[in-house]
Order: structure tokens, then C-alpha cells, then sequence
């Protein structure tokens, strides 16, 4: 009996496996289509592992290893990220572009955290949807949502926020992009420091020229380099705020970001073999697509649609700030 039971768990574990591995990796094929590119891979391979709660007993059958994916691999992925942010390409840009960062993560995190809470938005939502409306989209979100002991509706609606409003933001800001009178490489500058995800950054920029993709990077890589501390600033407060209520209660701090850091480290100043550091990252893609997907197998879908109004809404007015703020820093410091 013991035998049939650890089979009928390998059976699961290896479904889930399957599953979500599937889901990413359609994703990131998805995501090199026209259009689906705004999305971005991620975000796809989470609307993909919804999807596949229609099929009822296979979502269930995969759901008893989704626990593990999406903490374990999702972890492995953000470490592996790290590998993305060029340190020396950063440095080379010179501190201007790390201190418009700094400037545009901070207001806006409490900017969005604040008007999120005047909209009656929960604690946990306000501060997903600020960090990845702030920083760098779902890989933020999904970097403080254990922090803060997120749930899985909770994740999957700021995942969905950042996602509607990237895009949203990226169409209004290639529109307004003749008439702002920047150059290429101040309108990437701008891209890269109000857009929400890396692709929405690119995409953006790109629509300016090679100049306005590099430029809207290195803007772009400035934000996301803040990830960390602000994921394990996070840790630390929610720590401390929950610790008045509860004296034996304790807050995963996120130091695998850590990880993230060392990573990009190693990727910026070490000498690798030729691919090494593009296969690196690819391997993270591939795993943090698979914790999305495991995240949208879980997704309770009256939750979303009885909460998502009023998060969406005051993201969205902060998102006008934040393109508003980041023309400003552009017209006046670049």
C-alpha cells in the first residue's frame, strides 16, 4: 500500500513538473511574437497555468507539487537573474542613471503604497503592486512576496496590475514619443525609468532606435539592481511590524537575494565561457516561468475579480505619476 501511495505522489510531483515546465516554455515561445512580446514571458506562462485549471483533474494532480515550484524554483530563478544585470555596463553609464533610479524606486514605492491603502487595498497587495509597478514587474513582486508572506491570489493579482499597466503604459509612451522632443537616448532613459517590466522597457526604447534600447537598459537594469535591498528592507519592517502583535512572529528575510547580487557579480567581472551567461539567464527565465505557472494553477478567480478594481485603479493614477516623474528627471538631469 505504501508503495501504490509513494507512486501515485511520484505521479503528481512529476505532473507538476511536466506542467508548469510546459507552461514556461510556451510562454517564452509566445513571447517572441509581435504583441505577446508587451506581455512578456512570464506573465504568459501565468495566464497559461490558469488556463489549465479547466482541465480539472490534471490541475489537481499538479497542484501537490506547485508549493515546491513556485517557492523553490522561483528563488533559483531570481538568484540566476542576477546574471542579467550587468554591473560594469551600470558603472559604465556612469551614478546619474542609478540616482534617477534611486529617486524614481523610492517616491513611487510610497507613493503607490499610499495611495493603494486610501483605495482600502490590504497591507500585503499594496505592497506588491507598489514594489512591482516601482522596481521591475513580476520578478519584484514575486522577489517581496515572501517577504511579506504573500498569498497566491494576492501575487497573482499584482502580477496581473503590472502586467495591464505595462502595457498600457508602453502604447501611451511609444504614442507620445514624436512629440516629446527627446532624443533616442533620452526617450529610453525615460522608458527605462517608468515602464514596468524589462520588456516593456525594451520594447519602448526600442521604438526610438538601437540607442534608445540601450539606453532604456541601462535605465531599466538601474531599478531592477534595487531589487534586493528593497526586498530585504522589506523583510526586516514586516519583521518588526508583525513582532508587536506577535513576539514569536518571524518574516522570511529574502537573502537569496543575496544570491542575486553575487550573481551578478560573478557574471559582471569574471571571465565565463562564450553562452555561459546568456544560458544562465535563459535557465532563469525557464524557472521563474515555471513558478508562475504553478502560481496560476492555484489562482482562485472570484478573488480576483471581487479585489481587483480598486489596486488597479490606484495603480494606474500612479503610473501617470511615474511617467510624468520620469520626464521630468529626463528634461532636467539628462
Amino acid at each position: 500500500m505504501k508503495s501504490n501511495d509513494y507512486l501515485c505522489h511520484a505521479r503528481r510531483l512529476s505532473t507538476g513538473f511536466a506542467l508548469t515546465l510546459g507552461c514556461s516554455i510556451a510562454g517564452w515561445q509566445l513571447a517572441s511574437f509581435p504583441g505577446f512580446s508587451l506581455v512578456g514571458s512570464l506573465v504568459i506562462a501565468l495566464l497559461l497555468g490558469m488556463m489549465f485549471q479547466i482541465i480539472r483533474p490534471l490541475s489537481l494532480a499538479a497542484q501537490e507539487s506547485t508549493p515546491f515550484i513556485a517557492n523553490r524554483f522561483l528563488r533559483a530563478g531570481i538568484i540566476l537573474l542576477g546574471f542579467k544585470l550587468n554591473l560594469v555596463l551600470l558603472m559604465g553609464a556612469g551614478l546619474k542613471s542609478l540616482a534617477a533610479a534611486a529617486l524614481i524606486v523610492t517616491v513611487m514605492i510610497l507613493l503607490n503604497y499610499g495611495t493603494a491603502r486610501l483605495f482600502r487595498v490590504n497591507h500585503t497587495l499594496a505592497l506588491l503592486s507598489a514594489c512591482g509597478c516601482s522596481i521591475c514587474g513580476a520578478a519584484a513582486v514575486m522577489g517581496v512576496s515572501s517577504a511579506v508572506r504573500a498569498k497566491t491570489d494576492e501575487s497573482v493579482l499584482a502580477v496581473a496590475i503590472v502586467a495591464i499597466l505595462g502595457t498600457v503604459f508602453t502604447l501611451i509612451e511609444v504614442g507620445l514619443q514624436p512629440f516629446l522632443g527627446f532624443s533616442p537616448e533620452q526617450f529610453g532613459v525615460m522608458a527605462g525609468l517608468s515602464l514596468h517590466e524589462i520588456a516593456h522597457a525594451v520594447a519602448a526604447g526600442g521604438s526610438a532606435g538601437a540607442a534608445g534600447t540601450d539606453s532604456a537598459i541601462i535605465a531599466k537594469l538601474s531599478r531592477v539592481l534595487l531589487l534586493a535591498p528593497v526586498a530585504v528592507l522589506i523583510g526586516l519592517l514586516e519583521a518588526r511590524r508583525n513582532r508587536r502583535q506577535d513576539s514569536s512572529f518571524t518574516v522570511p528575510i529574502p537573502y537569496f537575494m543575496g544570491g542575486f547580487i553575487l550573481a551578478s557579480a560573478i557574471g559582471s567581472y569574471i571571465p565565463l565561457p562564450d553562452g555561459t551567461v546568456s544560458f544562465l539567464v535563459q535557465l532563469a527565465y525557464l524557472l521563474l516561468g515555471m513558478s508562475m505557472a504553478a502560481l496560476g494553477l492555484n489562482v482562485r478567480f472570484s478573488v480576483i475579480l471581487h479585489q481587483g478594481v480598486r489596486p488597479l485603479t490606484a495603480a494606474f493614477l500612479c503610473s501617470i505619476v511615474i511617467t510624468g516623474l520620469a520626464w521630468s528627471i529626463v528634461s532636467i538631469w539628462f
